[in-house]
């Protein structure tokens, strides 16, 4: 009895070890047909012309005729990356103008009480914006 005990006892381990390697290889096989649909998508968007082009055009740098292209340089004369960006060198000026929210909210307090608002002459003249920063 006891034999047969362990006999089935080592059989059932190697079915049970099986059963998990299948599980685990058929979430393989379902993660690759989902990568599979992806690529086939995307050999299908090189298919397209416009598609290529913008690719060219993002990976290589290349212009069509009449456009002028134009390479950012760091301060070193290293090229800048794609993915790199430029930064503000002037700091933000705080204080300055209202911050578009608030200007919002004004807004919608006058819009409720219009016995508050000031009524103003019509301008002479525009002004142009006021530029911040130096």
């Amino acid at each position: 009895m006891a034999v047969l005990a362990v006999s089935y006892a080592s059989s059932l381990r190697a079915y049970l070890e099986q059963g998990d390697h299948l599980a685990g290889l058929r979430v393989d096989i379902a993660a690759s047909r989902v990568n599979i649909v992806a690529l086939e998508r995307e050999k299908a968007r090189w298919d397209d012309p416009v598609y290529v082009r913008t690719q060219a055009r993002l990976r290589f740098g290349w212009v069509l005729p009449g456009e002028v292209g134009f390479q950012v340089l760091q301060t070193d004369g290293t090229a800048l990356e794609g993915g790199a960006s430029l930064s503000d060198p002037r700091p933000p000026l705080e204080g300055d103008e209202p911050v578009w929210w608030q200007t919002a909210w004004d807004s919608v307090e006058a819009a409720g009480h219009p016995e508050r608002l000031v009524e103003r002459a019509p301008a002479e003249q525009i002004a142009p914006p006021r530029r911040t920063g130096g």
